[in-house]
């Protein structure tokens, strides 16, 4: 059975410890089921050249300063997949490595789509050396791992400006709705050329993505979207009016 695509806006480390978007990744993961293994690309591990983990028991990395305790304390002891990252380097050419783990952008939402730990994991690094369509062209590489039992799955979001982040929250700016809106529609038309080439999707994309690495795993999921497959959104909400936690499933 082929296996969906999915995109999941991560927004902040503290969605780990529950609320509104951690039961919206639960709902997800009640319809999954549960698939052979994920090949995830996070926002949070970026590289020259491309990686891929291959180890049996993946770290719990936690990739940020300070917050609480609990969230430090967080473990998710999901399994590697050796198998999985072979099959993932000899379509890509990545390269094997123990070097990472699973970091926030993948255990965050993964803990909540798949509480138990029990479907395994690898994340595929996000190669610098690439520009926008260099993602795309490899994440269509991937594409048979669908038909193998396994999903493909990205996780950043499509609108992430820090800077201009209401820390009490608030209304999203203008420009973060308009632009969390055009991606939408560019899904829906699957005009991946419109994805690919952002910072012409909406006016000011540059103030939704002043850094592009947490909107490319987008394109990771983009990238598997056949003409006619069915689509969802979830999670469709930007939070503290610049940060954007839709997320995308395909199939």
């Amino acid at each position: 059975m082929t296996q969906p695509a999915i995109f999941f806006g991560h927004g902040s480390p503290m969605n780990a410890l529950g609320g509104e978007f951690a039961d919206g990744w639960k709902v997800v993961g009640e319809a999954l089921g549960k698939p052979k293994g994920v090949v995830m690309v996070s926002a949070h591990w970026e590289t020259r050249g491309l990686g891929v983990t291959a180890m049996e028991r993946p770290e719990t990395i936690h990739d940020f300063g300070s917050f609480p305790p609990a969230l430090h304390a967080m473990q998710y002891p999901a399994p590697g997949s050796p198998e999985l990252a072979a099959r993932v380097a000899a379509l890509t050419g990545a390269v094997m490595t123990d070097h990472w783990g699973l970091d926030h952008g993948a255990w965050s939402v993964l803990a909540h789509v798949w509480p138990d730990a029990d479907v395994p994991v690898v994340q595929l690094s996000l190669n610098r050396d690439l520009d926008a369509r260099g993602h795309y062209e490899l994440a269509k590489k991937l594409r048979p791992l669908r038909d193998e039992g396994y999903i493909i799955a990205g996780s950043g979001d499509f609108v992430h400006n820090l800077r201009t982040w209401k820390r009490e929250g608030g209304e999203a700016y203008d420009w973060a709705s308009d632009f969390n809106e055009a991606v939408k529609a560019a899904f829906v038309r699957a005009d991946h050329d419109a994805l690919i080439n952002w910072v012409d999707l909406a006016e000011n994309a540059q103030l939704s993505v002043p850094t592009d690495e947490h909107y490319l795993p987008l394109l990771y999921v983009a990238a598997q979207q056949d003409v006619g497959e069915s689509l969802s959104f979830f999670n469709d909400e930007v939070v503290g009016g610049s940060i954007s936690m839709t997320g995308v499933r395909i199939g």
